[in-house]
Parts: C-alpha cells; structure tokens; sequence
C-alpha cells in the first residue's frame, strides 16, 4: 500500500504533474540521506535533473515542499488508520490494527516513515482543526472505547499521548538503529502494552 505522494507518474500525466512528483521523490530522498536542514533547493533541483527557476515554478520554498510532503502523507496515513479501525469492533481490536498498520509503514517506505516522524514537530504547528489526523483517530478511538465503559474513564489527551508515546519512541529506536529487528515483531506486544496502559486489562472487554 503506497504512502508517498512521491511516485511514479503514470502514463498521461501531464508533464508540470510529472515534474512536481519528480520533485518530491528527489526531495524525500535526500531529506532521508542528509536530512532537511542540510539539504538546499540547489540539491534537490541537481537531483531532480531540473533548473532552480523550474523548481520555484512548483514550490515557494524549501519549506513549502517540506510542508507538502509532511501534510498530504500525514493526513493520508490518518485515513488509512481511520479505515483499519471502523473496520473491527472493540478497542483492543482496533489498537491492534492501527499499531499493526503503523509498523508495516516502516517496512513499505522507510523514506517516508522516517520524513515524517523526524519533521513533525517543526510541521504540526501548520495543521488545522478541520484536519483529521493520526491524532485525532486515536483520541476519538479512545473516547469511544471509555464511553462504552471497555476502558476506565480518564483524560483522553492523556490517554492518546500514552498510547502514542508507547508506538512512537520504538520508532524513533528503529530510526537510530537501536532496534534493528522489524518493527512488526513487536507489533502485538505494543498491541498489548497499549490495551494494558488504557486498563483494558482489567475493565474492559477484549472485543
């Protein structure tokens, strides 16, 4: 299942099309390779094959491709989770494919995992309340789960920042190299973890 906005054009495609994808391909690689801060306009247009000028033609900035990337893959990411979780009933249920989905992205396109878990900080500032998001799929998972009494009733930003803190420092471990086995391995263990932070353990149903 791919992420990336950042694919190959199919045939027909108009050529400015082609050329923005093309872009943002180039892009996401050296952002991987040498990170964003120390990866120029200059380098990505030399990558791209393309002038600067031509470049400017599709993007602002550097920032405003950075922006494009983070937002149309976050916010796909947030609908695939939202799909995966409508699909099953319970919370345990839903926690287990929404993890499960989180650690096969690593697997599908590393490049894109590690853009977006790296530069979100500097890009969540730019994201609207009428987006929906990772995030808010969560909170509203939980808040469900609680109100169907599957869960103790608690604070759900808390309850959400626990559950994402669990996932997301893993993550950054396999971004470093720490943890070196796929993070599918520990897809059920995280699964669990989740459950038990949440008190589905001993309040709840494991649907």
């Amino acid at each position: 299942m791919g992420r990336s906005t950042a694919s190959a054009a199919a045939p027909g495609v108009p050529r400015g099309a082609r050329t923005q994808e093309k872009i943002e391909q180039v892009a996401l690689a050296l952002f991987a390779e040498k990170g964003v801060d120390r990866s120029t306009i200059g380098d990505i247009a030399r990558a791209a094959g393309i002038a600067e000028g031509t470049l400017y033609r599709h993007y602002l900035s550097k920032e405003e491709l950075v922006w494009q990337l983070f937002s149309s893959n976050y916010l796909r990411l947030s609908g695939e989770l939202n799909a995966l979780q409508a699909a099953r009933r319970g919370l345990r249920a839903k926690l287990g494919a929404m993890v499960g989905q989180f650690c096969a992205f690593y697997e599908e396109d590393p490049d894109m995992f590690r853009f977006l878990l790296l530069v979100q900080h500097g890009q969540l500032e730019r994201v609207t309340e009428d987006m929906q998001t990772p995030v808010k799929v969560l909170k509203a998972v939980i808040a469900a789960a609680m109100a169907d009494g599957e869960i103790p009733e608690q604070d759900p930003e808390v309850a959400t920042a626990m559950v994402l803190g669990m996932v997301l420092q893993v993550a950054v471990f396999k971004v470093y190299g720490r943890v070196t086995r796929p993070l599918g391995d520990f897809a059920e263990r995280l699964t669990e973890g989740c459950w038990q932070a949440l008190g589905g353990g001993a309040a709840g149903q494991e649907g």
